[in-house]
């Protein structure tokens, strides 16, 4: 796993837009990069984190991506495409690279499977709505073909839209399309196979 890790750079004095960001990064100015750091970091740690499965390859992910951003950034070419689906075309690839590294370990017998696909996150998530249904949605994730889970991650972690999910994950904005429908109808379906499962005197006393 890369340990490396960007500069640690002053404050901007003002907010501009990502590609204005990535135009300044690519002068080597690092206020620049602590600014897309603060604006973007959460959500590409949650993107890697519930791909992946643990906050500690998240972490490493995030790093990579962020010095991937300062080595690269000249490379960014705006009448191509928004920045930020080219950042977060960067964390799918790395994401991608880290699963299949992975494999390739277990493969080799380095590693447990019950520690590689553990996570220590906390669960912060059940704040939002019920915690069953959090626990369901989470479990139903991990279940889900890896590239139907990514379009579903960069949907709803990362908030980008039905094109910018397709340049990101190199594909059409079709089969955006379908991997979003499948995704969810088989996660509404888990949801409703528990709630119908639940025992009626349970679901009576909530």
């Amino acid at each position: 796993m890369s340990q490396a890790r960007v500069p640690e750079p002053a404050g901007l004095p003002e907010r501009f837009d990502d590609e204005e960001l990535l135009a300044r990064i690519a002068a080597g100015e690092q206020p620049a990069l602590r600014q897309l750091i603060d604006r973007h970091g959460r959500g590409l740690q949650l993107l890697a984190a519930r791909y992946l499965g643990g906050a500690h390859e998240a972490e490493d992910v995030v790093q990579d991506v962020f010095f991937s951003v300062w080595n690269n950034a000249k490379r960014f070419d705006p009448a191509k495409g928004r920045a930020t689906t080219w950042i977060y075309r960067i964390a799918v690839n790395r994401c991608i690279d880290v699963k299949r590294w992975r494999r390739f370990r277990l493969f080799l017998g380095f590693d447990d499977t019950d520690d590689v696909f553990a996570s220590d996150d906390p669960p912060a998530d059940t704040l939002i709505g019920s915690r069953q249904e959090l626990a369901i949605v989470r479990a139903g994730l991990d279940t889900l073909p890896e590239r139907q889970r990514m379009a579903l991650l960069l949907r709803a972690v990362a908030d980008l839209d039905v094109t910018s999910i397709a340049e990101a994950m190199g594909t059409s904005a079709g089969s955006v399309e379908q991997l979003l429908v499948r995704a969810r109808r088989t996660l509404r379906a888990r949801l409703t196979k528990v709630g119908e499962s639940e025992p009626r005197d349970e679901r009576l006393s909530k």
